[in-house]
């Protein structure tokens, strides 16, 4: 159990740093003046909301495989196949939370609108400088949701992991796999110790994200 809760840690925490690393420039890219062509990227990124994790897992399983020329290329690159690895579940949590890394800092990058950036030129600062100074504070509360989101999510991933990483105790097994294990071998008691510290889990986290948009609303009317 201590191997699954660590990997589990490890790859929420890896996911979400690189998440932040690369969804927010695509969120605030998003965000900005529309066309077709943002608009089937922003279809693209929310389609993990509504496809079944197993389609996806699937699909990415048959990406990455070393029988694949991408996933073959990789192999060589990396020095070994990232299909039951845990490099590989990386690949897939990213792709499978990207949405929820996106979605709540675009909202927040579209809610502070063009007048602080337009304030913030005639101060002759340059784009780079007003994304910094001025726009990540002011979507401070868009990043912190979209952070914690994709964290919680990444910890109860079940379908795409399973999909892509298999079920290898102390490398690709996490908490919500060792629950499946649990119960098939009729360890109930093990299952709801899991099951129970991860619903604690999600629900402290949520009570949480409402109090920051409780806090942003208050702020938002002064």
């Amino acid at each position: 159990m201590t191997d699954a809760i660590f990997l589990s840690l490890q790859l929420a925490f890896t996911t979400t740093s690189i998440l932040l690393a690369l969804g927010v420039p695509l969120a605030w890219w998003l965000s900005r003046k529309q066309s077709f062509v943002r608009e089937i990227i922003a279809a693209l990124v929310t389609l993990p909301l509504v496809l079944p994790p197993t389609v996806l897992g699937f699909y990415l399983l048959l990406l990455l495989s070393p029988n694949n020329t991408l996933g073959h290329t990789l192999s060589d690159w990396l020095g070994g196949p990232l299909t039951f690895t845990f490099s590989g579940l990386v690949i897939g949590s990213v792709i499978f939370s990207l949405p929820f890394m996106v979605q709540p800092v675009r909202a927040s990058f579209e809610a502070i609108g063009s007048r602080p950036l337009e304030a913030a030129a005639t101060l002759r600062a340059s784009p780079i400088d007003s994304f910094f100074s001025v726009v990540l504070p002011m979507a401070k509360s868009g990043l912190i949701i979209g952070a914690t989101m994709t964290f919680v999510h990444t910890l109860g991933e079940f379908g795409v992991v399973l999909m892509i990483g298999g079920n290898i105790p102390g490398e690709t097994q996490v908490l919500s796999i060792a629950i499946y294990n649990y119960v098939e071998t009729l360890e109930w008691q093990k299952a709801h110790q899991i099951a129970a510290g991860m619903v604690i889990f999600a629900f402290l986290v949520m009570l949480l994200l409402s109090q920051v948009s409780k806090r942003q609303l208050r702020h938002g009317a002064l």
